[in-house]
């Protein structure tokens, strides 16, 4: 049987990529583009779109003519502007094929001081933001049959950090989520899976993890010993969205530097003693 070469190949395919304005989302906006997608980014903060599309248009794909990459003003956590993202995107580059659920937001303190107000928050832009968004696209892939669905979930989405629980929980909900549109909409043609990033300094966690005692802790337990780069999550959107993962539905892959997997391995601690 001979072995497809286009595998990866996304070349007429549109993608709306939610929090494409910086960070993972940006970082997948990128990859699809290079691997000559049309990207719609959405995001609240236009001179942050703005900035990110004008870099994104430089990057240009395998045979791709015109401006790759174009911008819409997007709240996850309101329904007409979900809905409105999508019909922009549709309008503008004439269908829409994928989108990535990459919106998101941080809420960092002790477990005792939260508050309902500040899990509901996490959740209405994680959780209902994604839904939001899966739905307003999923009504375009059902009629074509076809469409991927990639939600960014986390690490955390499989295991404790402290101080982060809002947080935690609305990732957990996201692979819940994934899991149910995965079960329920594969009769239309659409595939439902996500994302699980480890430790990848960005806007919303770079000062929890860079230079601290909680991202020293965190290599010691990341057999890579090192923080991971967006483009190396990108890489695993573009799979999930192309012929490759044409088969793959419903699943949560973690890209963490072999976080998940550590148990007692090599210290590199300063108070550790070296091994006879």
């Amino acid at each position: 049987m001979a072995i497809p070469t286009d595998l990866f190949d996304l070349t007429g395919h549109v993608v709306l990529v939610t929090g494409g304005g910086s960070g993972i989302g940006k970082a997948c906006a990128a990859a699809m583009i290079r691997h000559g997608a049309k990207v719609m980014i959405g995001g609240r903060t236009v001179e942050k779109l703005t900035g990110a599309v004008e870099e994104l248009n430089g990057l240009g794909g395998a045979g791709q003519s015109g401006e790759p990459c174009a911008a819409v003003q997007l709240d996850v956590a309101d329904d007409a502007s979900a809905k409105a993202a999508v019909a922009e995107t549709v309008a503008k580059f004439g269908g829409i094929h994928a989108v990535v659920n990459s919106a998101g937001t941080m809420c960092k303190k002790p477990t005792f001081d939260l508050t309902g107000d500040d899990v509901n928050d996490l959740y209405n832009i994680h959780v209902t933001g994604a839904l939001r968004v899966s739905q307003a696209a999923g009504e375009h892939f059902k009629k074509q049959q076809s469409g991927a669905i990639i939600n960014i979930a986390s690490i955390s989405s499989f295991m404790s950090l402290t101080e982060v629980t809002a947080y935690a929980c609305a990732k957990h909900a996201m692979m819940g989520l994934t899991q149910s549109l995965a079960n329920e909409w594969a009769k239309y043609g659409i595939r439902t899976n996500g994302i699980a990033p480890g430790f990848i300094p960005t806007d919303i966690n770079r000062k929890m993890i860079e230079g601290t005692d909680r991202g020293r802790r965190i290599l010691e337990h990341t057999p890579m010993a090192r923080f991971g780069a967006g483009d190396e999550i990108a890489g695993a959107a573009v799979y999930l969205a192309s012929k490759a993962g044409s088969f793959v539905n419903g699943i949560t892959i973690p890209v963490d530097g072999g976080y998940l997997a550590s148990g007692i391995g090599d210290s590199v601690a300063p108070w550790a003693t070296p091994e006879a």
